[in-house]
């Protein structure tokens, strides 16, 4: 075994002390710092969901209304064809009404009655 002096022993004993006290204080800080970082993680990733959540929900707002749009956008087309057709459904019978009145209906003819020997001149007219 060496020998030391007591002061050098006290001197090594100190520096070890002082050593683990530094070790034990770095060890403290880097632990410290390991949780705020943890913690500073889990907020941005928070964060970070909340900002995706909200950016879906813009984008699902976005597109129901682009649908919505399209929808009214189809529907005022498909009325439109469907009073255009309608207007013509109007129009074909009105003339198809005119027509079947000027062609149908009107009978003109010569009727005698022979029972009383008396002719008669009979024009008969149907609406």
């Amino acid at each position: 075994m060496d020998t030391q002096t007591p002061e050098k022993a006290a001197v090594r004993i100190q520096s070890w002390w002082r050593g683990n006290l530094v070790r034990r204080t770095l060890l403290h800080a880097a632990l410290r710092a390991w949780v705020i970082q943890c913690w500073w993680r889990s907020i941005q990733a928070k964060t970070l969901e909340q900002r995706r959540r909200l950016a879906l929900r813009l984008y699902t707002c976005q597109e129901w209304a682009v649908v919505k749009v399209q929808a009214q956008v189809r529907m005022w087309q498909a009325r439109r064809r469907f009073l255009q057709a309608r207007q013509a459904a109007c129009t074909i019978q009105t003339h198809w009404r005119w027509h079947a009145s000027q062609t149908r209906g009107l009978i003109q003819g010569r009727y005698e009655v022979r029972a009383r020997r008396m002719e008669l001149d009979i024009e008969i007219l149907m609406t």
